[in-house]
């Protein structure tokens, strides 16, 4: 895969920082009859884009139409696209193009924090040629990536010249301080805001040198990507309550007057100091002879609409709205409205009236009624959704109308959404939609499980818990260790319930593989000791008192459920559930579960709507190919089982730490390893121990997930003309 070998080593550093309606079946049968004629007349990109396992199965893109770019001149400006008018206008030698089918790319990779941009020259080169064999059009980075990003960029689009990668570029504020401080015009804040878009311009142009800091790249950047820059987004979600605050403090800044960007009248505070920015960043790039579409981030928790079904009063607090941000005539390219938009949060979805009424595809769609609203809201401002999207995990961290909730989703399930979402998003009329992501990103958190985990080591090791770990087209599969060696609890020929037990443990799993005995239990249970001085009850289906987490698994029925005894269950480190409120367990035992709505009330009715739980624990059954959920399935008279790390209590599994539970303080014990106990009828039987060597280092492979044909093919179908 490029210039780095399958599994990958990555080293932390310590340092961190910044952040529907079916394919048409002509469609369908163009990709078909060009798969041969396309692969053969574009070996370089298939031989690259197969590199990563799971691309030979989707089909040679087709040839077509050019995507080439056609600038056009306006003011002494040239322009690859222009906003306005309603629409988004990619000016290419097939005609311009108003629908961007785009993707997300973050700049690490497992065992580093986001501002660490571990992306190797080799990953960049094999990415770029997969993202186009997917149909994707356009690339969407957050922040400056290092030199390789535009090297690479610049050698795919000419080698590529009728298939390129168009860039939008980013730029993250290095200075976020204005929560603490409640003042986005703080002049830290702004000047590390203002220095940012000036070196993000000069990278564009292949005309920056930095020097090493922490969470910036650094180096020398040669390459000019403006050839297929199609526009720019600045800033990042901006907190609801500290920009109300700033505002009340700033309330007398200035309107922004700029030679290409203005502020309306209308515009608060917080929108003339984001016109100021994107005016700054015109000035620098028409000096080059450019003009691209420009933007700011923005969100449905500070969306230019009104939510009076919102139950949390802060995802309605304050407002940001592009259009009191404008494009003066001497700025070709105009601007545009962004908005990093999901199916799932906040709950007004849930509860407004007129979203609810919205019909998509013959039936009621909420998600579709908001981005609806906002096209409806900015009129002929062109309304692109830059993030939006579905993750492929276990856990879930809120629940979605329609099935589309924040996790508990196969891949293949997670992807089927994203298309039918891509669609959806080109059929409401907006201008583009970026998936949100390219890849897994170990080093996320989210707020159903970031406090189990130990924050410093979060990226070491993969939770499928974590929701905003998996949101990736491309998988990046926990590996192991290749010095790992499969470990035998125990090897007895004439053992019952089971007759041998081997262990393997990865960065995601520890894996059991249960030769079972003759005959075969109808129920069983594995019991794991994760820290011997922790005894009691004994888990359910078992004597067994020292086991502290504990699988129940029904062979006949194909179901089961994962356990915790009562003193490492994570869930009152989040909120206070009643206990009435949980599912059904043993006594001293919990089932695992993950909070994924608190109590809240409904304005204007008063109703009260009790916490939401997901029985995060129930054990489906099955191999992971047909569903990445299962973590148990019978493989003849082999038992073979996947137990994720935090469903034995693991905060940290690379130090061997265990999360427990002090009030609402986690803290952190070691364990010697794993002891394993399977049982059976009233027969227990110990199998020993499962060690392993603390690491520093996660291995990993890429992978291509089950179900990208469907992303892909709507992806062909909403970039068509």
């Amino acid at each position: 895969m490029g210039d780095f070998p399958l599994h990958l080593v990555q080293a932390p550093r310590r340092h961190r920082s910044a952040r529907a309606k079916p394919l048409l079946i002509g469609a369908v049968t163009l990709v078909m009859c060009l798969f041969l004629a396309g692969a053969a007349a574009r070996p370089e990109l298939r031989s690259a884009a197969f590199a990563i396992p799971g691309m030979t199965g989707i089909g040679s893109p087709p040839t077509g139409r050019s995507w080439a770019p056609t600038p056009r001149e306006a003011g002494g400006l040239r322009s690859l696209a222009t906003a306005g008018q309603g629409k988004f206008a990619l000016h290419t030698a097939g005609g311009d193009v108003t629908f961007l089918p785009g993707v997300n790319l973050g700049s690490t990779t497992p065992g580093h924090q986001p501002g660490e941009l571990s992306v190797s020259t080799g990953q960049y080169r094999t990415w770029f040629a997969a993202m186009a064999w997917l149909g994707i059009r356009v690339v969407r980075i957050y922040t400056i990536h290092p030199p390789s990003f535009y090297t690479e960029l610049v050698a795919y689009n000419r080698a590529n010249p009728d298939r390129p990668l168009y860039l939008m570029q980013g730029v993250y504020p290095p200075d976020e301080s204005y929560v603490e401080k409640s003042d986005l015009f703080d002049r830290a804040v702004t000047t590390a805001f203002q220095r940012e878009i000036r070196d993000a311009d000069s990278a564009v142009r292949g005309q920056l040198t930095r020097t090493p800091q922490p969470g910036r790249a650094d180096g020398t950047w040669t390459a000019d990507v403006t050839p297929w820059l199609a526009g720019w987004i600045i800033g990042a979600e901006l907190d609801p309550v500290a920009t109300a605050r700033s505002d009340d403090r700033n309330a007398d800044a200035p309107p922004v007057r700029g030679r290409y960007v203005r502020s309306t009248p209308q515009a608060s505070p917080t929108e003339r100091w984001l016109a100021a920015r994107l005016n700054e960043l015109a000035t620098l790039q028409a000096a080059a002879g450019l003009s691209q579409p420009i933007a700011f981030v923005n969100w449905p928790t500070t969306d230019p609409l009104r939510h009076p079904q919102e139950p949390l009063p802060e995802e309605d607090l304050a407002q940001l709205d592009a259009n009191h941000v404008v494009a003066t005539a001497k700025w070709p390219a105009g601007t545009f409205a962004s908005y990093h938009a999901y199916p799932y949060y906040p709950d007004f979805q849930r509860h407004e009236p007129a979203l609810l009424a919205h019909r998509y595809a013959g039936r009621a769609d909420p998600y579709a009624g908001y981005v609806a609203a906002l096209k409806r809201h900015h009129g002929d401002l062109p309304t692109l959704i830059t993030e939006f999207g579905v993750p492929s995990a276990l856990g879930s961290a809120h629940s979605g109308p329609l099935g589309r909730s924040q996790g508990d989703h196969s891949e293949r399930e997670a992807l089927r959404i994203d298309a039918e979402l891509l669609r959806l998003i080109r059929d409401e009329g907006l201008a583009g939609g970026f998936l949100f992501a390219w890849t897994d990103e170990w080093f996320k958190a989210t707020w159903n499980t970031q406090r189990h985990q130990d924050p410093e080591r979060r990226q070491l090791w993969h939770d499928v818990l974590t929701n905003e770990q998996h949101f990736g087209l491309i998988a990046m599969a926990a590996a192991g260790s290749p010095e790992a060696s499969t470990q035998y609890l125990l090897d007895d020929e004439n053992g019952w319930p089971s007759r041998r037990v081997t262990a393997r443990v990865d960065e995601a799993y520890l894996r059991l593989r249960v030769r079972l005995g003759n005959p075969a239990p109808s129920t069983l249970t594995l019991g794991f000791d994760v820290l011997p001085g922790l005894t009691g009850e004994p888990a359910p289906g078992t004597a067994n008192r020292s086991a502290d987490a504990a699988f129940f698994l029904d062979l006949v029925a194909r179901t089961g459920q994962a356990y915790l005894r009562r003193q490492l269950d994570p869930l009152p480190l989040d909120v206070k559930v009643p206990v009435a409120a949980r599912g059904p367990a043993a006594i001293g035992w919990q089932r695992f579960e993950l909070i994924v709505n608190r109590a809240r009330t409904l304005p204007g009715t008063g109703r009260k709507l009790p916490a939401e739980l997901q029985n995060a624990g129930m054990l489906r059954y099955g191999g992971p190919d047909a569903d990445s959920r299962a973590l148990w399935e019978r493989d003849g008279d082999d038992l073979v089982v996947r137990v994720p790390w935090a469903m034995l209590g693991f905060a940290d599994p690379s130090r061997h730490m265990v999360g427990v539970p002090a009030g609402r303080k986690l803290t952190l014990r070691a364990a010697p390893g794993v002891g394993v106990t399977v049982s059976a009828t009233g027969t227990d039987q110990t199998a020993g121990p499962v060690t392993w060597v603390n690491w520093n280092r996660p291995y990993y492979t890429e992978r291509l997930k089950p179900g990208a044909e469907q992303f892909r093919d709507a992806a062909l179908d909403t970039a068509g003309p």
